[in-house]
């Protein structure tokens, strides 16, 4: 771990709605690989969006930073649930 904080288990849930910006999240993804424990995405055709939900265990500081970092990217949506312990 990157710092000395405890690490907390979250959910990110991530909507993609423009899918040329796929291989960004995927590329962003892939950065904090370290710290995801599964993933599971689905193609919602009728609605022409993509829904992602990574489990991750890291810090705060890490997982919110990767849920800003998937936030700033335009046609991307995401909010980020946390366990209490």
């Amino acid at each position: 771990m990157e710092n000395s904080q405890e690490s907390r288990v979250a959910v990110i849930g991530i909507i993609v709605e423009d899918k040329n910006k796929a291989d960004e999240v995927n590329s962003l993804l892939h950065q904090y690989s370290q710290y995801i424990i599964g993933r599971m995405g689905l193609p919602y055709r009728e609605r022409k969006v993509s829904i992602i939900s990574v489990i991750i265990d890291a810090s705060s500081d890490v997982i919110s930073a990767l849920s800003g970092k998937l936030g700033r990217i335009p046609g991307i949506s995401s909010q980020t649930l946390y366990t209490k312990v």
